[in-house]
């Protein structure tokens, strides 16, 4: 029995994860160990090559789904590219058109002033014609 007290205060030192439990038999005592299971070393290796794999499987999905996302960035870049420069294509054909209209409007009002100040013109000649005439 002796042996058997000495035995559960060696256990706990000896690092053993879990409870110990001590059985008395009439001819030898029996000692049971709760620990955690453990996996085979054979399964254990077949476990990390599976592990690899699927780390390996997922490191592709990763590489996969970025080379996507970035063709996916650079086409939509193109399109808001595109866009951009249509609409400023469209913005300096509205300024042209507008610069056009405006130069076309200050033309006729000069051609009409131009035509104005020739006809006033003739009518102050024929009226200073006539003031000297009466002079």
């Amino acid at each position: 029995m002796a042996s058997l007290t000495s035995l559960f205060t060696t256990v706990p030192k000896s690092g053993l994860v879990g409870a110990s439990v001590a059985r008395n038999a009439t001819s030898t005592p029996r000692i049971f160990l709760a620990t955690a299971p453990r996996r085979i070393q054979a399964s254990s290796q077949q476990d990390a090559a599976a592990e690899v794999n699927e780390t390996r499987n997922a490191a592709e999905n990763v590489s996969q789904t970025a080379k996507d996302m970035a063709s996916k960035v650079s086409a939509t870049a193109q399109d808001v590219s595109e866009k951009a420069k249509q609409t400023a294509q469209d913005a300096w054909s509205q300024a042209k058109g507008t610069a056009q209209k405006a130069a076309d409007t200050v033309m006729g009002k000069a051609d009409e002033s131009k035509e104005f100040v020739k006809e006033n013109a003739e009518q102050v000649k024929k009226s200073m014609n006539t003031k000297k005439e009466t002079i």
